[in-house]
């Protein structure tokens, strides 16, 4: 499964220019984690972060004038840093596979004099084999909508690749978007596969309590709209699999003893949850919002065939503090498993930083111009220390160890 090594982001409001982990122009910190927690005060940056990942996909979909024209980010003019002149840029640094030689993309978005936007600069680049130094092997090389693509997986000096010109249509498309459907362009149709499988979670529990149509589906929508169709799938296709998921989310669920979906006369969905104490059951309807949040982000980590990202903002809650230390637990066998997703999450909450180590937590804090800044908790001073000698990483941060709240 793709793993992020590292992003860098810049002028995205906040972000005027975050890194986290490590990138091609920064090889020298570590990589980023299976797990990623980010904390921080509120309006640190943590949520412009969840969404910088969104615009992204978004930029893949729709293109990067209708993904900065989304309702909740109002234009251009409203997602660049104020008082900032320069293009929006991310670099996302990423392993296609744990033993592959790490490639890096880097976009840059910036708008004309009449307010058009653009995509300025696309590279996708990777350094060349046995080569620690010296220029890397592009294969995507754009500017304004013109340059270069290399067909291949690779080149050597005995089998160069294949030069090819590419001048884009339309400047507010990205280059992986055309050039990612060409079988010549492995390497970018592998990127475009990965930024195009991100899941961002929006759960809504509202939303998860309609009475859905029957109809398998194969995931978990953003919204979870589709929770009984998802558990419809399971039960079609993966009848054990899901009954031994059932049993495992039942027992993290305090006072459940049973979950099915039942199909209704007029081929509705219901989900079905049987409580101890009771003997008639309790429907989605009935439950609480932190009951069914838990369920879904549970059966979200069971997805047989995982989105190679997932993001999940403030899982907290409407959830008992109790159980964030199991949900954290979840993730992290889930992400550390073998062919699991990689999984960034926003958190207030120290009960689940306290489930973390040191390396898995970010701190975005603001400086005094109000730029977002970022370091790891396993970078502060004594944090290493005190969490060897057992005090935990949660209790450490809300103690002003490391991380300082609002003021």
């Amino acid at each position: 499964m793709p793993r992020i090594q590292g992003i860098t982001i810049r002028r995205y409001r906040a972000l005027v220019d975050v890194t986290l982990g490590r990138t091609f122009e920064q090889r020298g910190p570590d990589p980023l984690t299976d797990v990623v927690a980010v904390i921080g005060p509120n309006g640190s940056g943590k949520s412009t972060l969840m969404d910088a990942l969104g615009f992204l996909g978004d930029c893949l979909r729709f293109g990067v004038e209708e993904a900065s024209d989304q309702p909740h980010r109002g234009g251009f003019d409203r997602l660049r840093t104020k008082g900032e002149t320069g293009p929006i840029e991310f670099e996302i640094y990423y392993r296609q596979e744990p033993k592959a030689r790490p490639i890096s993309y880097s976009l840059a978005i910036n708008a004309d004099r009449a307010g058009r936007l653009s995509v300025v600069r696309e590279k996708l680049r990777q350094g060349r084999a046995g080569q620690k130094v010296g220029k890397p092997f592009h294969f995507l090389d754009l500017t304004d909508g013109s340059g270069w693509a290399w067909a291949g997986e690779t080149a050597t000096e005995a089998e160069p690749a294949k030069k090819q010109p590419v001048a884009l249509e339309d400047p507010r498309k990205l280059g992986i978007v055309t050039l990612g459907n060409l079988a010549e362009h492995p390497r970018i149709v592998a990127f475009r596969e990965f930024l195009e499988g991100w899941y961002l979670s929006y759960f809504v529990p509202d939303l998860a309590r309609a009475l859905p149509m029957a109809g398998a589906q194969k995931h978990l929508d953003r919204e979870g709209r589709n929770l009984a169709n998802y558990l419809q799938h399971m039960e079609r296709e993966r009848k054990d699999r899901l009954r031994s998921v059932l049993q495992r989310v039942t027992h993290r669920i305090p006072g459940v003893r049973n979950i099915r979906v039942e199909k209704s006369k007029d081929g509705r969905l219901l989900i079905q949850f049987n409580d101890q104490g009771y003997k008639d059951p309790f429907y989605a309807q009935d439950m609480s919002d932190g009951t069914l949040k838990l369920f879904a982000y549970l059966l979200l980590l069971e997805d047989p065939e995982p989105a190679p990202l997932i993001g999940i903002e403030e899982p907290e809650n409407g959830l008992h503090h109790q159980l964030l230390a199991t949900l954290a637990d979840e993730m992290l066998k889930t992400a550390e498993s073998s062919g699991g997703p990689q999984i960034f999450v926003t958190t207030h909450s120290p009960y689940f930083v306290d489930a973390l180590r040191p390396e898995q937590v970010w701190i975005l804090e603001k400086d005094k111009r109000g730029a977002a800044t970022a370091a790891r908790a396993a970078d502060q001073p004594g944090v290493m220390e005190l969490v060897g000698e057992g005090l935990p990483l949660g209790n450490l941060w809300y103690s002003d160890h490391f991380g300082r709240g609002n003021p």
